[in-house]
């Protein structure tokens, strides 16, 4: 029987070598789907010899191995072995190679290359967001079916059904698996950047649920934003969204209490955020500012995070700052809950009444008529101006529109703390 530890340490080797292993495979096989399949099928082979024989000395090396013997034989099995053989010679001849029939070959190239093409195709603008969030949890970040299902509060065969209509996408609208083109590259980028945004928000605040926050999605995205950085080193945004999710990640251990509940910023214990993943993520924030990334939309939320981050206390946060970030801020990247924050920053700097006259403006916006956090905004500035019964009734509004319990629970209590006029 194998041991816990050994079938552990087994299982995140595989985790940790499977995107690369697909992305060598989808490169030869240009069929993202057949490849997740060999893939499959070299981790199905390592979970049946490893425990008997023990992890090999280059795990990757050998699940690539197998990999490609299980790719021969399928194409040997479909008739297409010779079709395959011809095409790698001509993409080795094409990069001034001598050609002969070596699968190796095909498997040596730049695996960098490799997992940057995955995260564009899988990334593609082709498939739905929530397509694509399923898809780069499946190949990039090595997540089960079930667990992308139980993160998201889902059923499992939704998101089966999710990633099969995906790859099936992919393939019928042929896309290439190839990273962008210069003039294509920054739209497709601003997908992939999207997706593990995406990724980690519903970590750190989970739309639904009986949890506030899923920080294995949070630590997802963030690994995800890092291997991104490596790949894309002189890509402002790409570091901008990683100092962002750095100094976001880091207040993860003071964001709920004892109990699992709610600790909102201003409340928290500031001596258990995580310094290390804060000055990583200041770090990379001064790297995308020396690539003259000042004004990107990520680069601008990381430098809103950083004041936060370089306040050991609340009260000495530079809220004026923070106001003028998000008017930069809101011209770059023009939104309601840009407005929204703009007005919180606001009231702190210049006092509840301010904010309150920006929020009011936002009241009869569409897209924030079912955005709790609307009511909790209004309800906060509200109660700070004695105007308790109105405040009341905005918390429980809020209680109202939010699906998720732990935040009900908090708007709820709220509600109840606010003593009517």
């Amino acid at each position: 029987m194998t041991d816990v530890r050994t079938q552990a340490a087994i299982e995140t080797v595989i985790r940790l070598e499977s995107a690369r292993l697909i992305a060598g495979l989808a490169h030869f096989t240009g069929d993202i789907g057949l490849a997740e399949d060999l893939a499959q099928d070299a981790v199905v082979a390592a979970l049946e010899q490893w425990p008997g024989e023990g992890v090999p000395r280059n795990p990757g090396a050998w699940l690539t191995t197998v990999a490609k013997r299980r790719a021969i034989d399928f194409f040997r099995r479909s008739g297409d072995l010779n079709q395959k053989y011809a095409q790698l010679g001509r993409a080795l001849e094409a990069e001034g190679g001598a050609w002969t029939p070596d699968f190796d070959r095909a498997f040596s190239d730049d695996i960098d290359d490799d997992l940057l093409r995955l995260i564009f195709t899988a990334c593609h603008p082709v498939l739905s967001v929530p397509a694509r969030v399923a898809l780069t949890l499946r190949l990039l970040g090595g997540l089960t079916t079930a667990e992308i299902a139980r993160a998201y509060l889902v059923p499992e065969p939704t998101i089966a059904q999710r990633i099969v209509r995906a790859k099936k996408a992919l393939s019928e609208a042929h896309v290439p698996f190839e990273v962008p083109a210069a003039g294509q590259r920054a739209p497709r980028l601003a997908s992939v950047l999207q997706v593990i945004y995406l990724i980690f928000n519903e970590g750190y605040s989970a739309t639904a649920g009986d949890d506030w926050m899923r920080p294995a999605l949070c630590a997802e995205a963030v690994r995800l934003g890092r291997v991104l950085a490596q790949l894309t080193p002189d890509e402002a945004e790409v570091h901008g969204l990683v100092a962002l999710l750095e100094i976001q990640a880091s207040r993860i251990p003071a964001r709920t209490d004892a109990a699992g509940e709610p600790v909102l910023l201003l409340e928290q214990d500031r001596s258990r955020w995580d310094r290390l993943q804060i000055n990583r993520g200041l770090a990379a924030l001064q790297r995308a500012r020396d690539l003259r990334g000042e004004r990107g939309p990520y680069v601008l939320q990381a430098s809103i995070a950083a004041c936060h981050a370089r306040a050991f206390r609340s009260d000495e946060t530079d809220w004026a700052e923070i106001v003028a970030l998000y008017g930069v801020l809101a011209e770059v990247m023009p939104s309601p809950v840009v407005e929204l924050n703009r007005a919180v920053a606001i009231s702190m700097a210049y006092g509840p009444q301010a904010g309150l006259e920006l929020v009011d403006q936002l009241k009869d916006e569409p897209s924030l008529r079912n955005y709790h956090l609307l009511p909790s905004v209004r309800g906060d500035l509200l109660r700070k101006l004695g105007r308790e019964t109105e405040a009341r009734a905005e918390f429980a509004r809020a209680a109202m529109l939010t699906h998720n319990k732990r935040e009900q629970r908090l708007s709820a209590e709220r509600a109840r703390d606010t003593e009517p006029d």
